[in-house]
């Protein structure tokens, strides 16, 4: 069992994460600007908490074994997250990524595509910019977990591919449900494979 800080714990893809981690055992600190949304779990206990303020967090995740992070890119500096683990020298981080920085080809991002939507463009160059600044730090043990292109409500189903920088699809498009992502987070949290890497999950 793991002591577990989860910023974003409300969200699409930190609500399930809270699940599988609950599922399997873990000791919870579930974050979140309006805690009273966060699903009450075993092991999970519900704490208000502002990302963006480094002092008050790092008191909240003092003493966790990892930090994960289920936050939009827009409107978040994930360096202030990076800022409040030093101060509570936590150096596991966690981050929920985008598809968006993931190469459709060699040297080709999906975010880089002319057919790209305008509207997800924000966020998703935001969270290309996240990935890059984390590849300059080297004294905090970050992963960032890109999904599929069409990331979704779907099943617990427990199959599907990993990847590292190539976004994953079939004859049916790119796909992960959140229930699945959720797994594919959780695992790396038991059994980390990709210190300082960003790699993928899809069907």
């Amino acid at each position: 069992m793991a002591r577990i800080a989860l910023i974003g714990a409300s969200g699409n893809a930190g609500s399930r994460i809270l699940k599988e981690l609950s599922d399997r055992g873990h000791d919870v600190t579930a974050i979140a600007r309006s805690p009273e949304k966060i699903a009450a779990l075993p092991g999970a206990t519900a704490i208000a908490g502002d990302a963006q303020d480094a002092e008050s967090l790092a008191g909240l995740v003092q003493g966790h074994d990892a930090v994960i992070s289920a936050l939009r890119f827009t409107g978040t500096d994930l360096s202030i997250i990076v800022e409040a683990l030093r101060k509570a020298g936590v150096a596991r981080y966690l981050v929920v990524g985008g598809a968006a920085s993931l190469e459709v080809a060699p040297g080709q991002r999906l975010l880089d595509q002319p057919d790209f939507p305008e509207a997800y463009k924000e966020e998703a160059t935001n969270g290309a910019a996240t990935l890059d600044y984390l590849r300059g730090q080297d004294d905090i043990e970050w992963t960032f977990l890109s999904p599929s292109a069409m990331f979704v409500p779907g099943e617990r189903t427990g199959t599907f591919r990993l990847g590292k920088d190539e976004l994953l699809s079939t004859e049916t498009g790119s796909s992960i449900s959140f229930e699945d992502y959720a797994i594919a987070m959780v695992d790396e949290v038991e059994d980390p494979k990709h210190i300082r890497q960003r790699f993928t999950v899809g069907y």
